[in-house]
């Protein structure tokens, strides 16, 4: 059982490391998410204005609404090169659990996208005036709903994985999955911007997290089976 386990840890760990590497050796992965959120937010000053209270208050939702965007961008990827080199038929034929291998892919590509997101939103938090008091809850909520929507853009990634030009349908399937993610995100920083309680929402985001963590292998590895038959 042990010997077992630990098998199974040292798998997860090896399809991290390996996505992580590759990564590395493509850093356009990393950077045209990173990019995508840090040029989305910068325009909002450019299109509607640039006075530092307005910005005040649009701050959450903006902040937001761009780090979904740029997960979304990247959800495209997850699965695709490995679908395109037959690594991914290898994954379901696997003799360990696909539900592990995936979960595995999507903590890969969560390092990859939603933690440089995670480090940009500080100085974007800046550029947007945002009040110091909600600094803690911006990181905090996007700490927790970045990896939630990775496990969701996942199963939608998994869905269409054998589609050309699957893009468009991703988003149509995807973002009224993020919803929830997205409001419970914004008003936690709306309310600690107004110095407000605003533990509710991140204990909401915490139990999406979890749902997602406890579903989403299954969903993912079901998808896959269902997207390679």
């Amino acid at each position: 059982m042990l010997q077992h386990r630990n098998s199974l840890i040292a798998t997860f760990l090896a399809v991290v490391s390996r996505d992580v590497a590759i990564a590395f050796r493509h850093l356009n992965e990393i950077f045209h998410p990173a990019l995508f959120f840090i040029i989305t937010v910068s325009l909002f000053p450019l299109a509607i204005s640039p006075d530092p209270m307005f910005l005040q208050k649009l701050a959450p939702g903006i902040i937001w609404v761009a780090a979904l965007l740029a997960t979304l961008l990247a959800l495209d990827g997850i699965f695709h090169s490995e679908y395109e080199d037959g690594t991914l038929e290898l994954l379901v034929l696997s003799p360990h659990p696909l539900s592990i291998l995936v979960i595995a892919k999507v903590c890969s590509h969560w390092l990859i996208t939603g933690l440089p997101l995670l480090l940009i939103a500080m100085g974007l938090g800046i550029m947007l005036n945002l009040p110091r008091s909600a600094f803690s809850a911006m990181l905090l909520s996007l700490l927790l709903g970045t990896p939630a929507m990775s496990m969701i853009g996942a199963i939608g990634a998994a869905l269409t994985v054998g589609l050309r030009k699957s893009g468009v349908l991703l988003a149509l399937i995807i973002i009224p999955l993020y919803v929830p993610v997205l409001i419970f995100g914004t008003s936690a920083i709306q309310a600690a911007a107004l110095q407000t309680n605003w533990a509710g929402q991140i204990y909401l985001l915490a139990a999406i997290l979890i749902l997602c963590l406890t579903l989403a292998p299954f969903a993912i590895a079901t998808a896959l089976r269902i997207s390679l038959n």
